[in-house]
């Protein structure tokens, strides 16, 4: 089960820079830079972190509606996706292996992320083809469960969709909201360290590593993982 932004793309800065053109679209003078979008990172959902932000700062004419919100939030996704559409970010390395290696193997495979499914999209389109969708067996996105990661809705969902115990499924997760979320699930942790997230703590992962590539065939064999 797949995570996606971070893990299976580094897709962060493509989302900050679609947040920040939203913001100059409609006036809002605010500006994301890399560590503040660090810090707001740590709010799953981008409506959501719209919000937060919102309401951290003391002038109170930027309270936004949920209906601005929204909006904004529509203009950013389709900005994210013109950006992802330019090519411009490819899958991180050994991700599209692993799927071949994974479906070659005849495991099955799933998406579970609190992005929405127009961004999963945008991404996967572009690097897998118009009819990447064959290749998942189950997608999870954050517009599907009423709680976002680290809470485990999606995890339960995906699990129970694919009918297996927890146990037997393998989460691939570049945070430790994704790590929470799917070990609460019930589900081992694979962690491929991301930019954004890389020096989180990952305390309980099945195994912690700076990329897809560098995994033994012993790993998928190996009863704690």
């Amino acid at each position: 089960m797949f995570d996606v932004d971070g893990t299976m793309a580094e897709t962060e800065e493509f989302h900050r820079h679609a947040f920040n053109e939203a913001f100059n679209h409609f006036d809002l003078p605010w500006h994301w830079d890399a560590a503040t979008y660090g810090r707001l990172l740590r709010i799953a959902g981008g409506r959501e972190r719209i919000r937060h932000f919102c309401k951290s700062l003391p002038e109170d004419r930027f309270d936004l509606t949920d209906s601005r919100i929204n909006e904004l939030h529509r203009f950013k996704t389709r900005r994210y996706g013109e950006l992802i559409d330019g090519g411009a970010c490819g899958l991180r390395p050994g991700v599209t292996d692993l799927i071949h290696r994974a479906r070659k193997g005849q495991l099955r495979l799933g998406i579970v992320t609190t992005t929405s499914r127009g961004n999963i999209d945008a991404l996967l389109s572009r690097n897998l083809g118009p009819d990447w969708k064959r290749n998942f067996e189950v997608i999870v996105s954050g517009d599907d469960v009423p709680n976002k990661k680290p809470e485990p809705d999606a995890y339960q969902a995906a699990i129970h969709a694919l009918g297996l115990p927890a146990a037997l499924c393998l989460a691939i997760e570049d945070s430790r909201n994704g790590l929470l979320a799917a070990a609460s699930a019930g589900a081992p942790v694979l962690i491929t360290r991301s930019l954004y997230f890389r020096d989180e703590d990952f305390t309980g992962a099945a195994k912690v590593t700076d990329d897809l590539t560098d995994l033994s065939d012993d790993f998928w064999c190996d009863t704690d993982a």
